[in-house]
């Protein structure tokens, strides 16, 4: 947990202080990875995307690229999960958002306690921090091949200015890995009540597929390099540069990860 929140306080840092220099930007990044402990499943990702060309000047507020620190780690008592997401503009770090989450079972039965949190800080503010607290549902086949999650969810919204900061949410999250290995889609997808927004309902998922160079035969094992894309999908969700998150938006990414 110090780790993680070591990180958090960097990337936080860096988005208040926007004159940051890339180059010290990417040292910085290196130096917070390198200062984790040795994880189960840690990837790191770069991703490019492409909001401008399919939306033009609507979208023209995004950062273009995103890096991702990604972890899943489960032990005796349950699992683990983070991500920290950083989006950068061109010499500096624009936002960052994290999401951390622990589950928790002692039973046979594949049904965990799940707690969570979401935040993150941008150049102009914090986001809206979120604490969530409930059940989910696990499976997966016998060589984990194939992954798939439910989470039922209470949300508490803590910076809600308008409407309700009781609220509830919805999430699968899979994975399935084929072709021996060579190719995984993977992915979540959130939903959640929020009656600031049209609807009253937000919808969140970034699918995922990836070729995994490493399985291939003629590849060494240890060269943990994937190439891939990712789908962003999402409604009410994204702020264009004029107007309010009102809209549905399918922005594709291309990406790169590398696993530890």
């Amino acid at each position: 947990v110090i780790y993680i929140l070591a990180a958090v306080f960097v990337l936080k840092f860096i988005v208040l202080y926007k004159g940051y220099s890339m180059k010290k930007l990417i040292l910085t990044a290196i130096l917070v990875i390198a200062s984790l402990p040795m994880f189960a499943q840690l990837n790191v990702q770069m991703h490019y995307d492409f909001a401008d060309a399919l939306y033009g000047n609507e979208l023209s507020n995004r950062a273009h690229w995103t890096a991702t620190v990604e972890n899943f780690k489960a032990d005796k008592w349950g699992s683990t999960y983070f991500f920290v997401d950083g989006n950068f503009a061109d010499n500096s770090m624009e936002s960052a958002y994290a999401e951390f989450s622990r589950e928790l079972r002692f039973w046979k039965a594949p049904i965990a306690i799940h707690v969570e949190y979401n935040g993150g800080l941008s150049g102009g503010g914090s986001y809206n921090d979120a604490y969530l607290a409930g059940a989910a549902w696990n499976w997966a086949n016998k060589d984990f091949s194939k992954t798939f999650s439910l989470q039922l969810l209470y949300k508490y919204l803590a910076k809600q200015q308008v409407g309700s900061k009781h609220s509830w949410q919805a999430t699968i999250v899979w994975g399935i890995h084929f072709a021996k290995g060579v190719c995984t889609f993977s992915g979540y997808a959130d939903l959640w009540h929020d009656n600031s927004v049209s609807g009253n309902l937000i919808l969140s998922s970034e699918p995922q597929f990836w070729f995994n160079l490493y399985a291939l035969d003629s590849v060494d094992d240890d060269f943990k390099l994937s190439l891939g894309t990712e789908l962003e999908l999402s409604k009410n969700l994204v702020w264009p540069a004029e107007g309010i998150n009102n809209k549905f938006y399918a922005i594709p990414t291309l990406a790169v990860k590398w696993q530890f």
